[in-house]
């Protein structure tokens, strides 16, 4: 059973500070319940005092009112937002607050640019408000994908809808919507998702979808997430523990893997004409959305 804690918050965004082409990052929720084995964010229930993640979900009642006074704010720079970076702000608690309807709507009246990732559909709920934003600024919707294998995937991601409602969601977005379209796969599990059949019926998928940019990325096993994803190979998985148990000594795989990867998801991107730079589209719908501001100033 899941349980649901509704808490406040003081801010609705926190700055990033890794090497991301976006400054700001909103979690509608504190875990979250796709029950992914390799999630790198379970660090973030310590500060709750809470130790299951994947179980108990704090709901963050008041955000939206609070990304209202940050973008009301005469220093707020209309800078891009990340919706979700350590959950999924469309996990099944999404379906009962319906929080993120509110989040699109202070977008809207703000014409803020945002990105999110997903492994859920339930973001079309949301489709006539995506649709109103990508009108006015950029928005760019992802989602992640890594396995083509149903099975191998609801191991892994067990909370999270199929790859194929993921791509279907893709499809909507881009053929109906002036979004910037993603396929995040990531992150690349060793042995078991870094196969040449997984990454081609992949990345194919984008590409009959037409995505606008795919990125890849392996797996890294850092802090407890380290024991609980090799604690889950153990057992589902025995063929390849030892191999990763190696592999992940230092909590990221070796350069050399990491290198042969990257060249064979790029030589596959090249195949099927994907690009892998998911700023560049951000550069350029933002740099268009400021011409066309500055233009109306004058006229």
């Amino acid at each position: 059973m899941y349980e649901y804690n509704e808490i406040t918050c003081s801010s609705a965004c926190h700055k990033v500070k890794s090497g991301v082409p976006y400054k700001w990052d909103l979690n509608v929720y504190r875990g979250c319940e796709h029950g992914c084995k390799y999630c790198f964010a379970l660090y973030t229930h310590k500060y709750m005092k809470s130790n299951d993640f994947f179980k108990e979900i704090y709901v963050k009642k008041n955000i939206a009112g609070q990304l209202d006074k940050l973008l009301s704010s005469k220093n707020w720079k209309g800078e891009p937002i990340n919706l979700g970076g350590v959950t999924d702000n469309y996990q099944p608690a999404e379906e009962k607050y319906k929080i993120m309807s509110d989040i699109w709507e202070v977008l809207i009246k703000h014409k803020n640019p945002c990105t999110i990732s997903t492994k859920s559909d339930l973001i079309l709920r949301d489709f006539d408000l995506i649709k109103r934003l990508a009108d006015v600024t950029y928005v760019s919707i992802a989602a992640t994908i890594t396995c083509a294998d149903e099975k191998i995937r609801m191991d892994i991601e067990p909370g999270g809808v199929s790859s194929e409602r993921r791509f279907e969601m893709l499809r909507i977005f881009k053929e109906n919507t002036n979004s910037v379209i993603g396929l995040h796969i990531m992150p690349v599990i060793p042995f078991l998702m870094d196969t040449d059949e997984n990454l081609d019926e992949l990345f194919l998928s984008g590409k009959n979808v037409n995505v606008d940019y795919a990125i890849l990325q392996a797996l890294n096993l850092r802090g407890e997430t380290k024991n609980v994803f090799l604690s889950f190979i153990r057992e589902k998985y025995p063929r390849i523990y030892n191999k990763l148990c190696l592999m992940y000594r230092n909590g990221y795989a070796d350069g050399a893997y990491r290198e042969a990867l990257y060249v064979k998801a790029a030589d596959i991107m090249k195949k099927y004409n994907i690009s892998n730079d998911y700023s560049l589209f951000m550069e350029k719908r933002l740099e268009a959305k400021n011409n066309y501001e500055q233009i109306s100033l004058f006229e």
